[in-house]
């Protein structure tokens, strides 16, 4: 009996020693201490000068600190912004990379099966919604047409600036053309929005879909003026401007304008690559909530009129499941075809 319980005793200290040697799971501290001195990809899917460019330029030195590392902004401009995300998709594993993203065309791409997607929006690493605006028809600062009667009325025919097949812009105004049966040709190729609104402003297109934050921005330079918000809610710039939803619009079109509302409400997304380690997900997505709640970098958005509204990661994730979700097959057909026309 003794020596039984010698055994058992001996046997319950060799494990407790085993569970004291093995090593211990990795903590927040292990996460933190291996971001540190490390240098950080931020991707941007635009080029230089574009809403999204500066974003992300005046977020990466505050990630810079939080993390201390360096983050270093990269412009891969292509496919509205696909080709970046695909290329963070593709990095699977890597805490190194984070991206900005369109998330309305993302999530659209996503929904009708675009063929450039080579992503899973629902994987990736979600870090949270930057901010997430009402959109704004805007439209060329010496156009004759002012209103959206002007654009509507029998015979009008307009050109609208975009930089993807799919990219907030071009979607964007192939939904409110089509719904609003206006004569409507989307001119692509721009690099981003910045150079679309620099052709709105010279005359080479007549309308653009943009934020209201860009939109502003160029109202304010003198080189495009407000047309309609393209939401329920009044933009905080505009704030005398009429919705969409004032208009008389038959049920048809206000599904459309409902369903395009629920994809804006995306917004600027933060990303990181899929299947991180757990710590240093949480780590990233700890790092991005301390700046993106962080009084002073708030101010500094304001003073660029690069506003935030911050998400957290779990509202960002349901609101991006609810996007691809929400339609029945032949709504989805719908959009693609509208979506996809040339």
């Amino acid at each position: 009996m003794l020596a039984r319980i010698v055994r058992r005793l001996s046997l319950v200290l060799l494990v407790a020693a085993a569970v004291q040697l093995s090593p211990a799971p990795a903590s927040a501290q292990d996460a933190a201490a291996f971001f540190k001195g490390k240098t950080l990809k931020f991707l941007v899917g635009y080029g230089t000068g574009g809403g999204y460019d500066a974003y992300a330029r005046m977020l990466a030195p505050h990630l810079s600190k939080a993390l201390d590392a360096t983050v270093v902004v990269h412009n891969q401009p292509g496919a509205g912004g696909l080709v970046a995300l695909n290329s963070l998709y593709n990095a699977s594993g890597d805490p190194l990379q984070l991206m900005i993203v369109n998330g309305t065309a993302a999530g659209l791409s996503q929904l009708i099966g675009d063929s450039n997607v080579r992503y899973d929006l629902t994987k990736v690493g979600t870090l949270g919604i930057v901010a997430s605006s009402p959109w704004i028809w805007v439209a060329a600062p010496n156009s004759p047409m002012k209103t959206p009667a002007d654009f509507m009325k029998a015979g009008a025919k307009s050109t609208w600036g975009a930089a993807g097949q799919i990219d907030g812009l071009a979607d964007g105004a192939a939904i409110t053309c089509m719904a609003l049966k206006m004569d409507c040709k989307i001119v692509r190729g721009y690099e981003g929005s910045a150079q679309a609104a620099l052709a709105l402003a010279r005359g080479e297109v007549d309308a653009l879909y943009v934020s209201d934050t860009s939109a502003n921005n160029y109202v304010s330079s003198g080189g495009a003026k407000a047309v309609l918000t393209l939401s329920t809610d009044k933009s905080r710039f505009f704030p005398e401007l009429p919705t969409i939803f004032e208009m008389t619009l038959t049920a048809e079109q206000k599904w459309w304008f409902e369903f395009r509302e629920t994809l804006d409400d995306l917004g600027r997304i933060l990303v990181t690559a899929p299947n991180l380690p757990k710590e240093q997900l949480a780590h990233l997505q700890a790092t991005v909530k301390k700046v993106l709640s962080d009084p002073e970098v708030i101010a500094e958005g304001e003073k660029t009129k690069r506003y935030i509204a911050y998400q957290d990661p779990e509202t960002t994730a349901k609101m991006i499941a609810n996007v691809l979700t929400s339609i029945t097959p032949a709504q989805k057909k719908q959009v693609q075809d509208v979506i996809m026309k040339e």
